[in-house]
């Protein structure tokens, strides 16, 4: 695999890092919290040669991109990833997106239906995991204890007993996220099932039955959701499916992209 090399440009609010690849039918691939160009450019290239222009892009706060200036959302995200279309005069794409890529692709082919032609989504976030009783109980428990902390000045320990209960019960991503963390934070706690009813775009769903962070039951449910799409299994795989099974992954993804032209 050769190196990419991203070029840096202002694309809104922040100074971002993309690599373009091919010539041809544009493609955007847009990689998962924790990733970058890397992430995608083994697809990038080898879909190049197949008559596409695969634009991969380092989303603000990953690979050579600058933070958000602020803690974002995914729609100031998917607000990003527009500004780029605007910028590489990319009127209609094909958009490839993995787990918090795929968040950013649902709002956007929802929000822009003219601007996203076919997507495909590969073990995407943006269905929640409803929490059992305990792990209810639990947060209720640490929030009343954060107030009544709070309440009686004593931050200090509220301090120490966040941390605590951070370093035991929250996630590597958010352990791991840095100056990210309120920006996890806002990505994560938005249910994107309204958003993805909107998609009017084709959609083909691509999971991993042994992924762990996106289960394939949200994959199923995505099917369910979206009007126009299909769930392709990957057996044995895990999060990273398209990577476990490039040369599957791209052979159905050409398919479904050259498809209906």
């Amino acid at each position: 695999m050769s190196e990419p090399t991203p070029v840096r440009q202002i694309i809104g609010e922040v100074t971002a890092g993309a690599a373009v690849l091919g010539d041809g039918r544009p493609v955007v691939a847009l990689h998962g919290w924790g990733g970058a160009i890397r992430s995608f450019w083994p697809v990038a290239e080898q879909l190049a040669p197949r008559g596409y222009q695969v634009h991969v892009l380092d989303l603000p706060g990953f690979g050579s991109s600058d933070l958000p200036p602020r803690p974002w959302d995914v729609t100031d995200y998917s607000r990003f990833v527009l500004n780029y279309l605007d910028a590489a005069g990319l009127a209609r794409v094909d958009l490839i997106g993995h787990s918090f890529g795929g968040r950013i692709g649902l709002v956007l082919a929802a929000d822009h239906p003219e601007r996203v032609r076919k997507m495909v989504l590969a073990s995407s976030a943006g269905i929640p995991t409803t929490p059992t009783l305990w792990q209810r109980v639990r947060s209720t428990g640490a929030r009343a204890a954060r107030i009544t902390l709070d309440g009686l000045g004593m931050t200090d320990l509220r301090a120490r007993l966040q941390r605590r209960y951070n370093q035991r019960y929250a996630s590597q991503d958010y352990l791991t996220a840095g100056a990210l963390q309120e920006t996890f934070v806002r990505v994560i706690r938005d249910d994107l099932s309204p958003y993805a009813r909107r998609v009017q775009a084709p959609t083909l769903l691509i999971w991993g039955d042994q992924d762990a962070d996106t289960p394939l039951w949200q994959g199923r449910r995505l099917e369910a959701l979206i009007p126009d799409a299909g769930l392709v299994v990957f057996r044995g795989a895990g999060h990273f499916a398209y990577l476990e099974r490039l040369p599957e992954f791209l052979r159905i993804v050409e398919h479904f992209l050259g498809s209906g032209d």
